[in-house]
């Protein structure tokens, strides 16, 4: 009897514990589980599968899979009371636009403290059951809730973070939430509020952060802000309130960020601000400031950020400025006077002068001087250029040569032919004009331009590349799918243009937002218009004004012209919001303008130009005039000479010649012991001229698929430029049948080989040798881009077309394939040629031409020297189609520095590799508008520059374009033999997969896989 009791009693033990471990693995109680459920199903989620026992989600939102940015998370804690449960304490549900309203289910998780609703649709109001919880934070931040801020919220007596910008709020903000004695963050921007700011805020002592933008408070700013001892951040823009700003603000010497513009009242002298000492960011822009900007203003050894703009500010820039840190200085629109000295131009900055009354900028001031390594605008910053000879800054002189009775421009974007009525207009484009907070340009050729003023804030990109926008896939014409934008300020002028009367045309897209059920729907973007200095359309708001984002409005205007120039002007006076659909979004956007004279209709009294022009064809006029000989050599209308004597005559005045007798003794006759290299343009050979000069001899193949064009291509370009990162030509032979180009011999032959050539061939190059070579290939380009009279893109950037000297000097060859960029135009739809995989993806895919693909290249051939790995033919595995692809998941994994070679160990600079590894992928950027200049890639390089944060993305559209076409490759490559070349596609194909097998046998070069793509 007794053993059977003991086994009935092991039984019941049994069960008990079995009991015990289910309850254990029951993390979260039945009721938390089931709330969760009502939540997501009052957010209108479509699906939700949540993981009770791991406190996880497996599926949440609209669809299985979720947007590229969505975060959806629940957070747990387990050592909450003394029961077995965890329990629910925070949830985010983030960029997922759920259609629904905020649930009161909420105050069914009794230990929640944290909600992130952020980048959602919700409507409806704040309901009042929140008010029974114990809430630390609460981010409610882009949706479209409404109504009144409930004073329920008061009893949230926990709460230290409440953030409700870009919503629908209205009605004055309660008082009760005097009472929130912890809250630190509140963030009220972008809604609809009035009344003024509550008298009991002044006991938030513990605030750190308080934004009220966009709003339409009444009555000044408060005096009581001074209270808030421990303020970090403080943000005013066009919030409704009046000044004068407090007397006694410079209390809050926490303060960081300093953010107040667009606030009616009287003129006041500039606020006190001699404690705020630790102020990184300083916005005071129209608040109606007057008299002089303060000494210590210019000694403020943090501040980063200062924008002044749009006051009555006068006085002088002192001689001496010791801004350590500065980065963005905008004092456009006020009254300043004298020079503009040395000390403001700093290296690496962003200064804006632009509307004042500086004395006249001459080309030998210094603020004139060329080739400055900062952006500088200095549009209107002078009363002198109203006398019509000082017109432009940095000119002695100024006259019209033409007066012009038209304007087209097609602002963003590039040049469009459009047809209007029975006429074709050309719109011009200036697209490639985009960088730059501080942007002053002009066209020469037609004496038009704009002036750009500001930087955008929050965006975490300090390159300042994103003035040109466009919407990629849509059904909008030509010129509504780009835009230019601006942060602060925008002005389009005209100079040279027919005194009378005008029809002005202005075209606005709304591009950024869009028409769905998404928050990319939600934002609002106002800004005010001004044609010939006075106001026109007050927040005017795009979407508003055509019915709908993405859909075309034109404003008309009849406008008089009295001095030769039209200026139409569009500024940012802080309404709207700045988030959506990301951070930094915001400030005026135009598409086109057209302008035409009521009387003489669209007649120029100039001719444009086309954009680029290639050498050899159009740059040796500019050279000498020895090409246009050339041209009608290869025209045909010399006879009597043979074919591949066609344009060679002349080439004496362009460069030195040398005899094929001269050329035969330096090589001994084209020995093949002094061949050292064969590439699409021919064999090359080492010699030695008779004053023992060692030479590289590079001759042209009858068999070559590069002939006379190329020939002349590249003596037109390199005999123009000098530079040490470039190689140096000696000359040339044309005489008989013989095409040869004589360079300085290179000890070391290419980058290519020196890397991932043949094992007995490659070098053993530590990292100060890669990062000198990296730095040097990219001072070439940037003297090719910016610096040299000629502005040249070289279109074949590559390892192989990298040469090494004897000290390993890089050195930049084979222009064959070079154009000239002339600075006021914008690209050339080209045709391609290149090298698959070194071609940036606007050009291989489009035949979309700007130096910027120069700059691509140069990101690829840096991931090449970091890694020591072709781009083409050298990959971890097959789930990359080159070492891009490589580097861009390393990126979103957080990996980076396994780029780099493994034979360089711990020798390697990590600081210095990551630096060239941000580089070489901000430079290869799907859009060429985020790439950054090469003058600013040199920067970067030597770290006088700060290199911006590269945000990894998913696999997604503009990743796609950069890889599309290696992906064309590789599946042509599957169905297709190697010898077929009848299509595009099969020549590209034979392109690219002989570059492998050649690149070791280069000295100069001409590549088989560099090849014009028919």
């Amino acid at each position: 009897m007794a053993g059977k009791n003991s086994f009935v009693f092991l039984i019941f033990m049994g069960l008990s514990c079995f009991g015990l471990v289910w309850l254990a693995e029951s993390r979260l109680p039945q009721a938390e589980v089931d709330a969760l459920h009502e939540i997501t199903s009052a957010m209108r989620s479509t699906y939700w599968d949540f993981d009770g026992d791991n406190c996880e989600i497996r599926t949440v939102g609209l669809a299985l899979q979720p947007p590229a940015k969505a975060e959806s998370s629940i957070g747990c804690d387990c050592n909450i009371g003394n029961d077995t449960f965890c329990h629910v304490v925070r949830i985010v549900l983030k960029f997922h636009s759920l259609p629904g309203i905020l649930p009161p289910e909420l105050a069914k998780l009794p230990y929640l403290g944290e909600i992130d609703f952020a980048y959602n649709c919700l409507s409806g109001e704040i309901p009042d059951e929140l008010s029974s919880m114990q809430l630390t934070s609460i981010s409610l931040l882009v949706n479209r809730l409404s109504g009144a801020i409930p004073t329920s919220l008061a009893n949230i007596t926990s709460l230290t973070y409440l953030n409700l910008e870009a919503n629908q709020f209205s009605g004055p903000v309660p008082h009760e939430l005097g009472r929130l004695i912890y809250l630190q963050n509140l963030i009220l921007s972008s809604n609809q509020l009035t009344g003024n700011v509550p008298t009991t805020f002044a006991t938030l002592g513990h605030l750190t952060d308080f934004r009220i933008n966009d709003n339409n408070f009444s009555g000044r700013i408060p005096s009581f802000i001074q209270n808030w001892k421990q303020l970090n951040k403080l943000e005013m823009h066009a919030s409704g309130l009046e000044g004068p700003i407090p007397s006694h603000i410079s209390a809050l010497n926490k303060v960081e960020e300093l953010r107040i513009s667009d606030i009616d009242g009287h003129l006041q002298l500039f606020p006190a601000l001699d404690d705020m000492t630790g102020l990184v960011i300083l916005v005071l822009r129209s608040c109606n400031l007057s008299g002089q900007i303060p000494a210590y203003m210019w000694k403020l050894q943090n501040l980063e950020f200062l924008d002044l703009s749009f006051n009555k500010l006068t006085g002088q820039i002192p001689a001496t400025i010791n801004l350590k840190r500065i980065k963005f200085i905008f004092l456009t629109s006020n009254l300043l006077t004298g020079s503009v000295p040395d000390s403001i131009l700093k290296e690496g900055t962003s200064v804006d002068l632009s509307y004042n009354d500086f004395a006249w900028q001459g080309p030998h001031q210094p603020a004139c001087r060329e080739n400055m390594n900062l952006n500088l605008n200095l549009f209107r910053n002078s009363a002198a250029e109203n006398n019509s000879g000082r017109g432009i800054p940095c000119l002695e002189k100024f006259q019209c040569p033409h007066y012009s009775s038209c304007l087209h421009v097609n602002c963003g974007g590039k040049d469009a032919t459009i047809k209007e009525s029975k006429w074709k207009i050309i719109y011009q484009g200036d697209q490639d004009e985009g960088g730059g907070a501080a942007k002053f340009y002009l066209n020469h050729d037609e004496f038009w331009g704009f002036s750009s003023t500001g930087d955008f804030m929050d965006d975490n990109d300090e390159q300042n590349l994103r003035y040109s926008v466009y919407l990629p896939s849509s059904n909008l014409t030509v010129l509504d799918s780009t835009a230019r934008t601006a942060p602060i300020s925008l002005t389009y002028f005209h100079y040279c243009l027919e005194n009378g009367m005008y029809t002005v045309k202005l075209r606005f897209t709304e591009i950024q937002y869009t028409n769905d059920k998404t928050y990319n729907s939600l934002g609002r973007r106002v800004f005010d218009i001004y044609v010939q200095g006075k106001l026109i359309l007050k927040d005017y708001d795009i979407e508003i004004a055509a019915g709908a984002a993405q859909k075309p409005k034109e404003e008309v205007y009849n406008v008089s012209v009295t001095n030769n120039m039209l200026e139409i002007r569009l500024i940012f006076a802080g309404k709207g919001t700045t988030r959506i659909p990301k951070r930094g979004s915001y400030g005026p956007l135009i598409s086109s303008i057209s302008v035409v004279s009521d009387v003489k209709g669209c007649s120029r009294g100039g001719k444009q130009k086309t954009a680029y022009v290639v050498v050899g064809v159009g740059v040796g006029a500019f050279c000498i005039v020895l090409l246009s000989l050339c041209i009608l050599k290869w025209k045909g209308y010399f006879r009597g000479r043979t074919k591949r004597r066609q344009g060679m005559d002349g080439l004496d005045l362009q460069t030195g010649t040398l005899s094929l007798k001269q050329i035969k003794a330096a090589t001994n006759d084209f020995d093949s012991a002094n061949k050292i290299g064969e590439g699409g343009f021919g064999a090359v050979y080492k010699g030695q001229l008779n004053d023992g000069t060692v030479i590289a001899v590079k001759q042209l193949s009858s068999k070559s698929r590069q002939g006379n064009r190329e020939f002349l291509n590249e003596i037109g370009m390199i005999s123009c430029l000098q530079h040490p990162n470039l190689v140096r030509l000696h000359g040339c032979c044309t005489e008989g049948d013989q095409l040869s180009l004589v360079y300085e011999y290179m000890e070391n032959n290419s980058l290519a080989r020196a890397l991932f050539g043949p094992d007995d061939h490659q070098l053993q190059l530590d990292w100060p040798t890669r990062h000198k070579i990296c730095t040097g290939i990219a001072k070439g380009l940037a003297f090719l881009h910016e610096e040299s009279r000629l502005k040249i893109v070289h279109r074949d950037i590559k390892a192989t077309n990298v040469l090494l000297d004897q000290d390993l000097n890089p050195k930049i060859s084979d222009f064959g394939l070079a154009r000239l960029h002339e600075e006021e135009k914008t690209h050339i739809s080209t045709k391609i040629a290149g090298t698959i995989g070194y071609m940036a993806p606007e050009y291989a895919l489009w035949g979309y031409l700007t130096y910027k693909a120069d700059v691509y290249s140069f990101g690829v051939v840096a991931l090449e020297i970091v890694s020591g790995k072709s781009n083409n033919s050298s990959l971890p595995s097959d789930d990359f189609f080159c070492l891009l692809d490589w580097a861009c998941h390393l990126q979103q994994t957080g990996n980076l520095m396994r780029l780099v070679n493994e034979k360089l160990k711990a020798e390697v600079n990590e600081e210095e590799a990551k630096i060239m590894i941000k580089v070489a992928l901000l430079c290869t950027n799907a859009s060429p508008s985020l790439r950054p200049m090469m003058s600013e890639v040199v920067n970067m390089l030597e770290g006088k520059m700060a290199v911006p944060d590269v945000i990894p993305e998913p696999s997604t559209y503009c990743e796609d374009l950069r890889f599309k076409a290696m992906r064309d490759i590789r599946k042509h490559g599957q169905q297709q033999s190697h010898t077929e070349c009848q299509t595009q596609n099969s020549t590209t194909i034979n392109a690219l997969q002989s570059s492998s097998s050649t690149l070791s046998q280069d000295l100069f070069e001409e590549n088989q896989d560099s090849i014009p793509l028919p």
